[in-house]
């Protein structure tokens, strides 16, 4: 029984750390694709209506992304250009 609890020990001992290093990388790939998607409807909008937005609150009076997108946006610093 000793020794079953000294398996799993080690096992999560070897587990976390890499499950941090993963969630690292997944958190950076949603920043990048959110930029993205920023970038994109940036496009949408001037395309729709021959200027560029003033700000990320345009992008989201004008539909073109969410609130929550633009709250995202704002805390890890995209800004529209």
């Amino acid at each position: 029984m000793l020794i079953v609890l000294l398996v799993i020990a080690v096992l999560i001992i070897l587990f976390v750390p890499n499950l941090s290093k993963q969630q690292a990388s997944i958190n950076k790939q949603g920043d990048d694709a959110l930029s993205k998607v920023i970038q994109t409807q940036t496009e949408m909008y001037y395309l729709d209506n021959n200027e560029r937005p003033k700000d990320l609150d345009e992008l989201v009076q004008g539909g073109y992304i969410s609130k929550e997108q633009k709250d995202k946006a704002e805390k890890i610093g995209i800004k529209v250009e």
